[in-house]
């Protein structure tokens, strides 16, 4: 192997990071725009959603996150009791 041809091969690898991370943020801008545009046209197809329905789905969803929240809380205090963790407030 000549020395030269590894100093090649040096060069080059800088140019791959560059190269392949350029590729990435294209692929993923094309395919945030596409998927953007997709979720605009599907709104712009139904407008029938009237607000009464979105407010009892919107409530529904809050009243699910409120109810996971309050579990997570629980469990956490559960396991922290059994390993004897001292939680107290000054």
């Amino acid at each position: 192997m000549a020395p030269g041809y590894s100093l090649k091969i040096l060069k080059m690898m800088e140019w791959i990071p560059i190269v392949f991370f350029t590729f990435k943020g294209v692929v993923l801008a094309i395919g945030m725009f596409f998927a953007i545009k997709w979720h605009y046209d599907q709104g712009q197809k139904k407008q029938t959603t009237d607000k009464r329905t979105l407010l009892r789905i919107s409530f529904a969803v809050a009243l699910a996150f409120a109810a996971l929240l309050l579990a997570l809380l629980l469990l956490t205090a559960l396991l922290s009791k059994t390993l004897g963790l001292d939680l107290t407030l000054p």
